[in-house]
């Protein structure tokens, strides 16, 4: 997959002349969720049928992070897990179309006619929700016209299970809730984090339960408080390992903690991961936060979600 950067106004080098037609799908797809599959599904099966090569034109960052409005909280599916997923969907290009405050200012009809017509778009395929524009002001059937009938537009319908239309901020609900069988449900794979393993208080060794701890790359949606069963992978490391992961304020230790604090032991393992990258996959949500009263309760507590957690991944 190529991945071309672009910036408002396109630059010359930006603009394709006398390039091939292509059959695009536009959206900020975060999440890249099973609706966003949908959609982008369609552009890549079209583009087979047209002969044409198929595009994605996504925005980074994501336009309430650069607003600082809204309920934006935090990445569902970052820029780079985004781009192996669009590829291993079989999308040719990849358009990423850099978001800041002048590219909000931009009208519909200078979206369409500075933006997508010089990608020579045959055929636009978006979302039934799909704005684009100041203030969202552009709607999907407005895209034929601005573009003087040059593109086509096909409109997905909403992406239903069991019923339900499947949006980002389901999946963000449903994770401050820690009901994460939903959440993967509708992302159709588990929800990932990315980080580098940072030394800590090394607390957990001393208890038996050495732990990795986690400095995010991104800006992660953050899971409801508490303890669950995971996978995870290190660079070192192709297997994926079974492992515990704690997402908390540390109140049996600490009282004031604001940010959460990301940890993960892994089952059986004991090698050092400092400043390798770890990739893990939350499987399921085991149980809420706690303050313990006492160090032997806390260590209790703790192999009682190891026990929990190989029952899980032993599924």
């Amino acid at each position: 997959m190529k991945i071309v950067s672009l910036s408002y106004p396109l630059t010359s080098e930006q603009k394709i002349e006398h390039g091939i037609p292509q059959i695009a799908a536009i959206g900020q797809f975060d999440g890249l969720h099973t609706g966003h599959a949908s959609v982008i599904s369609t552009a890549v099966n079209l583009a087979r049928k047209e002969s044409l090569p198929s595009a994605v034109i996504t925005f980074y960052p994501h336009p309430k992070d650069v607003m600082r409005k809204g309920n934006y909280e935090g990445y569902l599916t970052p820029q780079q897990d985004k781009q192996k997923l669009l590829a291993d969907m079989g999308v040719d290009i990849l358009y990423v179309v850099d978001f800041n405050e002048e590219f909000s200012q931009v009208s519909p009809e200078d979206f369409v006619t500075e933006m997508l017509m010089p990608l020579q778009l045959h055929t636009a395929v978006v979302g039934f929700d799909f704005r684009f524009g100041f203030k969202g002001a552009g709607r999907a059937d407005m895209l034929h016209d601005l573009s003087r009938e040059t593109i086509q537009v096909v409109t997905v319908p909403p992406f239903l299970i069991d019923g339900e239309k499947v949006g980002s901020s389901s999946i963000r609900a449903a994770l401050y809730n820690g009901q994460i069988s939903d959440a993967t449900r509708w992302l159709g794979r588990y929800y990932r984090i990315r980080g580098t393993v940072i030394h800590g208080e090394k607390r957990g060794r001393a208890l038996g339960f050495r732990t990795a701890n986690l400095e995010l790359e991104e800006h992660y949606v953050t899971p409801a408080l508490g303890v669950y069963a995971v996978w995870a992978r290190c660079t070192h490391h192709d297997d994926w390992l079974p492992g515990v992961m704690s997402v908390g304020l540390k109140p049996t230790f600490h009282d004031g903690i604001v940010k959460p604090i990301y940890e993960v032991h892994l089952l059986d393992f004991d090698e050092d991961l400092y400043g390798q990258t770890m990739v893990v996959d939350v499987v399921e949500f085991i149980r809420r936060e706690l303050k313990f009263n006492s160090i032997d309760e806390l260590i209790a507590g703790i192999q009682s979600d190891v026990d929990k957690t190989r029952e899980i991944l032993a599924r």
